[in-house]
Formats: C-alpha cells, sequence, structure tokens
C-alpha cells in the first residue's frame, strides 16, 4: 500500500512544496496566537481563565 502511495505521490510534480506550504501556515498560526496571547489585556485574560468555573447565570441555551 505505501509503495502504490508513494509512487503517486512521486509522479506529482512540486510535490514537495507541500510539507513547506503546510509547515508555515501551521508557524504563522502559532506565532499569531502567540503575539495574541501576549498583547492580550489582563481583564480579557481573567475573563477566559474564568469561564470553565463560571456559573450559567444566563444560559444561551435553554433546555
Amino acid at each position: 500500500m505505501l509503495k502504490f502511495i508513494k509512487g503517486h505521490m512521486s509522479s506529482i510534480t512540486d510535490i514537495e512544496m507541500f510539507p513547506l506550504i503546510s509547515f508555515l501556515i501551521f508557524f504563522s498560526v502559532f506565532i499569531a496566537m502567540l503575539i495574541y496571547v501576549a498583547l492580550m489585556k489582563k481583564n480579557t485574560e481573567k475573563e477566559y481563565a474564568a469561564l470553565p468555573i463560571e456559573n450559567d447565570e444566563n444560559p444561551k441555551i435553554q433546555q
């Protein structure tokens, strides 16, 4: 099975670009999230930290 996939993939021109492109997309999103978190206001950070333990006084979905 691996020979079939490997043989088929090697016939595609410029296939070696896809891992590089996917790595660059992943790395860009990772760096963007790091910058977002680093520049986040402390009040917003405290709100996000309290979300998992916060009581639902005004539930968005009523059951």
